[in-house]
């Protein structure tokens, strides 16, 4: 069972990049499934999360407004729009589902998979 998170690269402050992460081995269409990210020196940090029928998605203030999670029902791959970049922005995000985990949306121990990441770097 893989997550593989891609799209990430640099970007310049104020620009958009689009993050999607894929399954394999095994399917999440009944799952929620989410990002995260950890920028060097910091702890692993929530992001967004969407249900698994896609009607429902939470956002970290951080990025509430700036960022756009989706995904198509019942499809095991998500999406993460980032619009209007910063530095602060700059992190590993990796992405995860909860298959049958319980919890907050927003806690890493609702999640029971998780990608490798991809690098997102914003500079001023």
């Amino acid at each position: 069972v893989q997550l593989q998170a891609f799209g990430g690269g640099s970007a310049q402050t104020g620009e958009s990049l689009r993050l999607s992460c894929v399954a394999s081995g095994r399917t999440f269409e009944r799952d929620a499934m989410g990002w995260f990210r950890q920028a060097p020196g910091k702890k692993r940090e929530f992001v967004a999360a969407i249900s698994h029928a896609g009607t429902s998605a939470y956002y970290s203030d951080s990025v509430k407004g700036r960022f756009t999670i989706s995904r198509e029902y019942g499809r095991s791959k998500i999406d993460l729009q980032m619009n209007h970049l910063s530095p602060e922005d700059t992190a590993v995000y990796s992405c995860a589902a909860s298959a049958g985990g319980t919890g907050s949306y927003m806690d890493y121990r609702k999640y029971r998979y998780w990608g490798r990441g991809t690098q997102v770097t914003v500079s001023s």
